[in-house]
């Protein structure tokens, strides 16, 4: 048999196994150690940061939802994000801001508007919510329009409305908020926050109880 033949089947034996060892090493092994490591040492951020209500799975800390009534807490508003017909739940095919300048008179036409509902949607008998009162998260939408937080001063202007309408002390609902609030993340990363799904699950929680 000619010997470049005989290099040649070598040389093709060795690429062969080279193949499999590296497809096993990295194509099984790693990723089973990347996924046990995960699992066992971080397995809340593993698993998508998931938010539990009676048992199942009602979303993720880290992705806000739309669609709450007015007996709830209110999130940021969404308005880039685009539709479909596909997953009702979110009803989102991709994520993102509204592409519009601070200058552009459509975003100033939402924003106005949006500052008129939250005042009109907030005020109560007792209880009225100024223009000036009004943060700017409650008005705009994040960047990815899928900010599952509020600012405590969005949420402290809704207090009076959920309380009014689930037939709740205002001190309780305020706790409720406070109890909910977190920090900047290591004392000067951030802004203070709330998480709107966790918040209102507690909100429920606290209706069951009564």
């Amino acid at each position: 048999m000619n010997n470049s033949v005989v290099n040649t089947g070598r040389l093709l034996g060795a690429g062969l196994r080279a193949l499999l060892v590296l497809t096993l090493l990295t194509g099984v092994i790693y990723p089973l150690a990347v996924t046990g490591v995960a699992q066992a040492l971080f397995s809340d951020k593993a698993n998508g940061s998931e938010i539990k209500a009676d048992g199942k799975v009602v979303g993720s800390s880290l992705i806000g939802q739309q669609g709450y009534s007015l007996d709830y807490f209110q999130p940021r508003p969404a308005n880039g994000l685009g539709e479909n017909s596909v997953n009702t739940q979110y009803k989102l095919i991709l994520s993102g801001a509204s592409n519009r300048s601070g200058d552009n008179p459509e975003l100033i036409k939402w924003v106005k508007e949006a500052k008129a509902r939250v005042v009109k949607d907030n005020s109560v008998p007792g209880y009225t919510v100024r223009p000036s009162q009004v943060p700017a998260d409650a008005v705009t939408s994040s960047g990815s329009g899928l900010d599952p937080d509020i600012s405590p001063q969005y949420a402290d202007i809704q207090v009076h409305r959920v309380a009014e309408r689930n037939d709740l002390p205002v001190a309780r609902v305020q706790k409720l908020v406070d109890d909910h609030t977190e920090g900047r993340t290591l004392g000067f990363v951030g802004e203070p926050r709330v998480n709107v799904l966790e918040l209102n699950i507690a909100l429920k929680e606290l209706n069951k109880g009564d």
